[in-house]
């Protein structure tokens, strides 16, 4: 506010000086002409009048001689101050009008506004740098969680876009650079509900200047990076960036896990994914030779991951100089002699991973009329191209935005979430397959809400409470429908940390314990009535003991009694 009133003073010093010294010179001026003859005696204004003469006269309201005619003198006076105050008055107000459209006010006063819409949040929130199509994911992904969170982007026109969003939430969102320190303050990097900060611009140098500055404004906050080059992961990684995402590896890695592990690839998929929606049942890419087409960032992890599960590996690369390839065919890939030489009619995948999302579908379609069972892995670099990439139809679409943003959610939703996937992925494909089954028949097929609590007095006061009086709370306990116990709501308890021990998939009869932190995976109605039954001790006594306990003091009295 401080700055806007600056601003405004700075900008109108000239006109409020002229309006002033030519409303003074009128003023003084008219006090000093001689008017009509009054009772024998010249009579003068006084100042007061003098002022409220001018007044009416320069703004062109108008409102006659008052408080008597005025003289001749007085009039010609009148006249002159008529073109003097008129004309600097009117240039004061065009000079208004000029700051008004000036774009540092506008800037000034709509970082005000929104620095006074994230200071009033009183839940937790995530600051988004970048509103992309990664940022644009994962904001509508937590929205749909109901969970907050405040945009920061460079271009005004992805502001606009995310103004026109029909979001359950008003976003406060602010067109700026992120890097600035001052920003991210006004942000709410300082906010006592900030939860974390995402760095998800499509600059590794901008994601690293956030971190970084992040990192010094508040330690404590929890900071999200999306890196693509290892010289950055590096420098975000030394100033204790949390979590350091690479789309590349993470789908590498992913790729892998189809091949070897379908059902824990999954179940990754469906707790990371955006609530109610129903998730497409993924494919298994085959074991043999693949040729991998583009050998940069992407190619590498590919070949990575794939040379891991013991598959053989071609690769097609243009520019071998610089992306340090030593053994590859030359060429891009979109032509058939290229592929012919790659061995593709003998292949059983194809991976077009170029940074040209034209040149990947040319490389597939070319590679498709030559081996019509080609497994087809393909990059999408631009999310506008979707409907080129639908048409085509490949087995698996990579699009760096979808993983990136899964990738935050598993961590933003609960941190007990993102520790739940990293030690199923430990587990074997059969663990994994048997829990979907087990969540599917629960839950049903559509994308379930993930949540976490932490047994205390401030997070769930009726289990807090019980423990405390030695009633022994399970998790079948919490399962159980708040209006009637003898059905089971639609949740699964999917780990519980207690200290140091994380118990992955704990059995209904587990007994809980103050400060055991719980995750649980569920629809939404399951949620909140657990929610309901954890924090009320009647519902949560009716539930362990099958018996209700009377409101009022007058109804305890009078049952204490009958049981007398």
């Amino acid at each position: 506010m401080n700055n806007i009133i600056f601003l405004i003073l700075r900008r109108m010093r000239i006109p409020l000086i002229a309006v002033i010294v030519s409303f003074g010179f009128a003023v003084g001026g008219l006090t000093l002409m001689p008017g009509i003859i009054i009772d024998g005696e010249v009579s003068y204004l006084s100042l007061f009048q003098a002022f409220y003469i001018i007044s009416y006269t320069a703004t062109t309201i108008g409102f006659g001689e008052v408080p008597h005619e005025f003289s001749t003198m007085q009039r010609l006076w009148m006249t002159f101050s008529i073109y003097l105050t008129v004309i600097v008055w009117f240039y004061a107000i065009g000079k208004i009008i000029t700051l008004f459209q000036d774009v540092s006010l506008k800037i000034a006063v709509t970082t005000a506004r929104f620095a006074k819409s994230v200071k009033s949040l009183s839940e937790p929130f995530y600051i988004i740098c970048g509103y992309g199509e990664t940022g644009s994911l994962l904001v509508n992904a937590l929205d749909h969680k109901n969970i907050r969170v405040v945009v920061i982007d460079i271009l005004q026109l992805r502001i606009n876009e995310l103004e026109l969003e029909d979001f359950q939430y008003d976003i406060p969102a602010l067109c700026a650079d992120a890097c600035l320190p001052d920003i991210l303050i006004k942000a709410g990097a300082r906010h006592p509900f900030c939860a974390g900060v995402a760095a998800l611009t499509n600059n590794d140098q901008a994601n690293l200047a956030i971190a970084i500055s992040i990192k010094l404004v508040n330690p404590a906050l929890m900071v999200l990076g999306r890196a693509e080059n290892v010289e950055t992961a590096s420098n975000m990684a030394s100033f204790g960036t949390d979590h350091i995402i690479n789309p590349y590896t993470l789908f590498g890695e992913y790729l892998a896990m189809e091949v070897h592990a379908l059902g824990t690839y999954l179940l990754h998929e469906w707790l990371t994914g955006v609530p109610e929606r129903i998730l497409q049942s993924p494919v298994c890419p085959p074991i043999g030779k693949w040729v991998v087409c583009g050998y940069g960032r992407f190619g590498k992890s590919i070949v990575k991951n794939l040379q891991r599960e013991h598959m053989t590996t071609v690769i097609v690369e243009a520019n071998p100089e610089l992306t340090g390839c030593k053994e590859y065919i030359l060429g891009s890939g979109a032509e058939a002699r290229t592929l012919e030489e790659a061995g593709i009619r003998d292949a059983v995948g194809i991976v077009a991973g170029t940074d040209n999302d034209i040149n990947n579908l040319s490389i597939v379609i070319t590679a498709r009329e030559i081996n019509p069972d080609l497994f087809v892995v393909i990059r999408k670099n631009k999310r506008y191209n979707d409907i080129l990439f639908e048409q085509f139809r490949a087995d698996i679409s990579m699009q760096p935005s979808d993983i990136i943003a899964h990738e935050c959610l598993a961590h933003m939703v609960s941190p007990l979430l993102a520790q739940f996937l990293l030690l199923a992925r430990n587990q074997s494909n059969k663990w994994a397959n048997q829990l979907i089954a087990h969540l599917v028949s629960v839950v049903g097929e559509q994308v379930p809400e993930t949540w976490s609590v932490t047994v205390d007095y401030h997070s769930v006061p009726a289990v807090a409470t019980l423990i405390s009086q030695g009633i022994t709370v399970s998790l079948d306990n919490l399962r159980r429908d708040p209006g009637n116990r003898d059905i089971q709501l639609d949740l699964v308890p999917l780990m519980v940390v207690r200290e140091n021990d994380h118990i992955l998939l704990p059995d209904y009869t587990f007994q809980i314990k103050r400060r055991d932190q719980i995750l649980f995976c569920g629809r939404t109605s399951a949620k909140n009535a657990l929610a309901y039954v954890m924090n009320d001790p009647k519902t949560l006594n009716y539930i362990i003991s099958g018996k209700e306990i009377p409101d009022s003091l007058v109804w305890r009295w009078i049952s204490q009694k009958l049981k007398e």
